[in-house]
């Protein structure tokens, strides 16, 4: 058991500035020992302690990001527990002085489909490194949580396939809410070790079945946490399906705590779920995409690899305030792919992730300007066109 010296530790708190009529979606703002994050936010992915090709002074500065996520699985794997306990958790040991999320692993587990069985006592698993067996049970997660120091923790959980049989949704949800009972009781009896306070974040889980989803919301909801989280959408479902789950599990999750919407999305997917009332977002998209030469922008969606950017010397995207848009013309990014140059992956993956966190920010504007709804649908145009 990992624990700290006992002390009285001030909880995440969550204020609501805006909820206009006419739409679900919220403007908010989270408060954390380090740092205040406002909502809706989307934060960028550090499975292993890093964003992939991008500084942290980059993310600060040029991209504003206002939280970054760690992989639990990673991190335990690789450095390891003893290392980042020397540390003194994962902020100190990246350089990270704004709030970190931890995923506990769930989904990483759930990828290793082959290479890992689920009991009540938790998930074995063989490591993807060098093939080790492991166990993570609701309570070493947050024993490894603690040790890695987030800001906000997650729940052990199995994330099951969206084409997943009812039987099968529902076995998995049990598990998920056995594991879920155990790791709260175990987070409730630990404390941080770090001087900072930690949340954690229980899991809604059910699949594409709406009585599973209410049934594992209501669950969740009558835990009191600091906040909530909508796992297992994304995972091979309709984007229709996926928006129907979103509804559903937000008429019972409580409207005074942040929602995060696990692992989504495109821009679209994202300001779908801003709309019914989703907080928080996380996707490998913008940096796995855009070192594969896929640029989002204000305007549409560029493929850097195309013949038509070679000789086109306009910036990346006008309108942005980011370096890279401003110092980088089409033409040399498009040079860049072509030549196999890293620092084609870095301008792609920090241009991406600039234009994820204006694309909320503004989405945030518009809440609180009592416009969302009709900024979202000119927007929803323009993020879908295909340049």
């Amino acid at each position: 058991m990992v624990c700290g010296k006992k002390r009285n530790f001030a909880p995440m708190q969550f204020k609501l500035d805006a909820s206009p009529q006419g739409t679900a979606a919220r403007a908010g703002r989270i408060s954390t020992d380090h740092g205040e994050i406002l909502t809706p936010i989307f934060m960028p992915v550090g499975t292993c302690g890093a964003v992939k090709a991008v500084h942290a002074r980059e993310l600060r500065d040029d991209i504003k990001a206002q939280i970054i996520l760690g992989n639990t699985y990673h991190l335990y794997l690789r450095p390891g527990t003893e290392i980042l306990r020397k540390a003194g958790g994962l902020h100190k040991f990246e350089g990270w002085e704004r709030p970190i999320l931890t995923d506990s692993g769930g989904f990483q587990v759930f990828s290793l489909s082959d290479q890992r069985k689920l009991t009540d006592e938790g998930a074995h698993f063989r490591s993807h490194i060098d093939g080790s067996k492991h166990l993570f049970t609701p309570e070493n997660v947050v024993d490894i949580q603690r040790i890695i120091g987030s800001d906000i923790m997650m729940a052990l959980d199995e994330c099951p396939p969206g084409t997943s049989e009812r039987s099968y949704a529902r076995k998995s949800l049990d598990l998920t809410l056995r594991w879920l009972r155990r790791g709260w009781d175990h987070y409730k009896s630990t404390e941080p070790l770090y001087g900072h306070y930690q949340s954690f974040f229980p899991i809604v889980q059910g699949c594409t079945f709406p009585d599973l989803r209410r049934e594992s919301a209501k669950f969740v909801a009558d835990l009191g946490a600091d906040g909530n989280a909508i796992g297992g959408l994304a995972v091979g479902e309709p984007a229709e399906v996926m928006y129907e789950m979103i509804e559903v599990v937000n008429e019972i999750l409580p409207a005074d705590k942040p929602r995060y919407l696990m692992g989504v999305g495109t821009p679209a997917n994202i300001l779908e779920a801003i709309d019914r009332g989703v907080d928080m977002m996380d996707c490998v998209m913008p940096t796995r995409n855009g070192r594969n030469g896929m640029l989002f922008t204000r305007n549409g969606v560029m493929n850097m690899r195309n013949r038509k950017w070679a000789d086109d010397f306009s910036p990346l995207d006008p309108e942005s305030d980011c370096f890279v848009d401003q110092v980088y013309s089409k033409a040399y990014v498009r040079h860049l792919f072509a030549a196999d140059e890293i620092l084609a992956m870095q301008i792609a993956s920090i241009h991406n992730l600039a234009f994820y966190l204006w694309l909320v920010g503004e989405a945030r504007n518009h809440i609180l300007a009592g416009d969302f709804p009709a900024w979202k649908r000119t927007m929803l145009e323009k993020v879908t066109t295909r340049l």
